[in-house]
């Protein structure tokens, strides 16, 4: 499923596409998006169609379309500090962009049926937080990924603000989808699909992460990178630092639409939505939008150099000792 809108060439022209496609609608989304690249989450040799807005499957492991990733974040409603919940979690890639949004005082929770997805998960997870510049730019709510039947779960486990679930629900599965989700929270997923089968032969309870109590040493740790981050915003304000990446958007390109299903549970009783599709104008249909004459981007600015690593450089010049500004950085070597 997927092939809503063009190809990318990259993961930001790929986001754009979706941004000038109405898919990605908010700016947290946008930013979530952009901040994690989609062709980290590929094998080396399929990376090639990362930027596709195609679903893609190897083996266990399995990613959505992109077109479908955003309807699904525009949907979840997140914010910063929610518990979520993501049945299927698969790569971990949809769970790495909502942890960028829900911050270091989220809950951020995966469960995948099979073992060797759940370790390829942690690879790119671990990778991600060694190698990405968007682990310093944002305040991350790292996920937890455990193995199990997403139907098994254990009864006493804690309620979620936001659940998405990427297989097929059937009917008689609806109400025990519910029972995950905190009174007005947010259930996304695709009923009356048949689910895949669980052939590990015996059934096993999953038991999820209990909520966890940060340390104060911790809580110190993310007060001052907070601060520091303020002083970068500060700077950046008064002129002192360049401003956020903006990226050329020259065409407008032809797109086909699907819906999103929605419910929301309030006390007992539940309210399905659809997120209804914006009205298809005849721009959209229309042919590419021509440069203006004389205006024809170079290549330079078309692909910009990536931003340095602000936090990064205040943290090292603090006058602090070595070992304090490693932990403040997470250890991170990049």
């Amino acid at each position: 499923m997927g092939g809503a809108v063009s190809a990318g060439e990259d993961n930001d022209e790929l986001i754009d596409n979706l941004k000038e496609a109405q898919y990605i609608r908010t700016e947290l989304v946008e930013q979530a998006f952009r901040a994690v690249d989609r062709a980290d989450y590929y094998l080396e040799e399929f990376r090639e169609n990362a930027y596709k807005d195609l679903a893609w499957k190897h083996g266990n492991i399995h990613l959505s379309a992109p077109c479908i990733y955003s309807e699904v974040m525009e949907a979840l409603d997140l914010q910063p500090g929610l518990s979520f919940l993501n049945l299927g979690s698969g790569t971990g890639y949809l769970s790495s962009m909502v942890g960028l949004i829900l911050g270091p005082f989220g809950v951020n929770h995966g469960v995948e049926l099979h073992p060797d997805v759940t370790e390829y998960a942690k690879q790119k997870l671990d990778f991600f937080i060694r190698t990405s510049d968007s682990f310093d730019r944002f305040d991350f709510c790292e996920p937890s990924f455990v193995t199990g039947n997403c139907l098994e779960i254990a009864p006493d486990c804690s309620q979620y603000d936001r659940v998405y679930c990427g297989a097929g629900v059937r009917r008689e599965h609806e109400d025990y989808m519910k029972s995950l989700l905190k009174v007005g929270g947010i259930l996304v997923m695709p009923l009356e699909e048949k689910p895949p089968r669980c052939e590990s032969g015996k059934s096993r309870l999953v038991h999820l992460p209990p909520p966890a109590v940060r340390s104060l040493q911790d809580l110190a740790r993310i007060a001052i990178r907070a601060a520091v981050k303020r002083a970068i915003r500060q700077e950046a304000a008064s002129g002192s630092v360049g401003g956020p990446r903006t990226t050329p958007r020259l065409k407008r390109r032809r797109v086909r639409r699907r819906r999103m299903e929605t419910i929301v549970f309030l006390d007992k009783e539940v309210f399905a939505s659809r997120i209804s599709s914006p009205s298809e104008d005849s721009g959209c249909e229309g042919p590419d939008e021509e440069p203006r004459e004389g205006e024809a981007p170079s290549p330079a600015e078309a692909r910009p150099e990536p931003p340095v690593n602000l936090l990064r450089e205040k943290v090292l010049g603090l006058p602090l000792p070595e070992p304090l500004k490693r932990y403040l950085l997470y250890h991170r070597d990049k």
